[in-house]
């Protein structure tokens, strides 16, 4: 994963713990998250937090791409009472797993249990299944 913006080289750590292979990453704000989320699943809202996984044709092909509304991130955490870059390592997480086949609402809690895993590895909050689940 290359990022431009040195605030987030936190994330760095974790993509690499997750996978070998590159990550597109982008932050948008609520205006722009709610057009890529209409345009790509028809929900005309906004949401934290985007996957889109590219097929694994060859080695060389980026595991897929992440979109991270970084200002209902900044919202989340002050809701929950942890760091922007707390909140920010939790939705990276989340699309990660998703990037890499898991799937929470399909799947019989093995994308749970595996964001709990990476969450107490990397000293993180609540995850995010558990806080939507309460």
């Amino acid at each position: 994963m290359i990022l431009s913006d040195e605030k987030y080289d936190f994330l760095e750590k974790i993509a690499n713990f997750l996978s070998p292979k590159d990550i597109e990453l982008v932050f948008v704000n609520n205006q722009e998250m709610q057009e890529i989320n209409l345009s790509q699943r028809n929900q005309n809202k906004t949401t934290d937090v985007l996957s889109f996984p590219l097929e694994n044709i060859d080695e060389n092909i980026p595991l897929g791409s992440i979109v991270i509304n970084t200002e209902l991130a900044k919202e989340k955490a002050e809701e929950f009472g942890h760091s922007y870059e707390e909140e920010i390592s939790l939705l990276f997480i989340h699309a990660m797993l998703h990037l890499l086949g898991f799937d929470h609402e399909k799947d019989n809690g093995e994308m749970r249990k595996k964001e709990e895993e990476l969450i107490k590895h990397f000293k993180l909050p609540t995850s995010l299944i558990i806080r939507t689940l309460n």
